[in-house]
């Protein structure tokens, strides 16, 4: 673990039981379980509202046909997932207000509506922009930069964190072609990242060392057995997102490291 703190303890989705994920009923029973770092997606509506929804289809999780981006929020008012209603970001960002919120862009569209919440509730040190999207993250800075507003933290992008890994198992001795990236690096604070990439393994020694030589923490995701985290804990991880919430906290509770950082 980069520095002295506490590794971060990661609620994937909220925790839900029974298929609500990305609902109030799941976000609330992981902050029950006293866990302060939710992780979500956000989606933006066809009439301009940010909203919790992972897909870009309803089919999967609740039933329905559509597309997010084609639905107004009147639409999304009778949609059910697990029974729960579909939440706005708003109504997340509101619920609790020492939660971080690790928010993953799903659309280009939700750069200006993450945004609007941001600013609008003076959110910038509780909210991280996340994305698979290099781009997006980007496109949120620089909408940041145009409103006058100051930044918000960001992971990187899936393009950011491949090079990062494969200039990194390039590195042999005084070669180390992944510094090459510092310029970029600058501007986020963590790699949020799987512990396999198909046949490549990306978090290992190595990776570790040169994040944190980087000043960035890790954060591994989607983890859900005990014994998994314990190791990546032992590597020294800077955290783990799980579905199983309730296995997270038995594990950080028998390492005496509860509540996490």
């Amino acid at each position: 673990m980069s520095g002295h703190r506490r590794p971060k303890a990661y609620s994937h989705r909220g925790f839900s039981t029974h298929g609500e994920e990305n609902t109030m009923a799941a976000f609330r029973a992981a902050v029950e379980l006293g866990l302060t770092h939710l992780e979500t997606d956000v989606r933006t509506t066809s009439d301009g509202h940010l909203v919790v929804f992972h897909d870009e289809e309803l089919d999967r999780l609740t039933g329905e046909t559509g597309r997010i981006a084609d639905l107004t929020l009147d639409d999304l008012a009778r949609v059910r997932v697990a029974g729960e209603p579909i939440p706005t970001f708003e109504e997340l960002l509101t619920a609790w207000p020492h939660v971080e919120l690790n928010v993953d862009l799903k659309d280009e569209r939700s750069v200006r509506t993450l945004a609007d919440a941001v600013i609008g509730h003076g959110a910038h040190g509780r909210v991280v922009a996340a994305s698979f999207s290099d781009r997006r993250r980007r496109a949120l800075r620089r909408e940041l930069e145009r409103r006058g507003s100051r930044q918000v933290r960001a992971t990187a992008g899936m393009a950011l964190v491949a090079a990062f890994t494969l200039l990194g198992k390039a590195s042999r001795g005084g070669f180390q072609p992944w510094r090459l990236l510092r310029p970029f690096l600058r501007r986020i604070f963590a790699l949020q990242v799987p512990i396999r990439k198909g046949p490549l393994t990306v978090v290992e020694p190595g990776f570790l060392a040169r994040a944190h030589e980087a000043g960035l923490e890790v954060h591994v995701w989607v983890v859900d057995d005990a014994e998994t985290m314990h190791r990546l804990l032992d590597l020294g991880v800077d955290g783990i997102m799980a579905d199983r919430a309730d296995v997270l906290v038995d594990v950080y509770r028998e390492r005496g490291i509860w509540p996490p950082g």
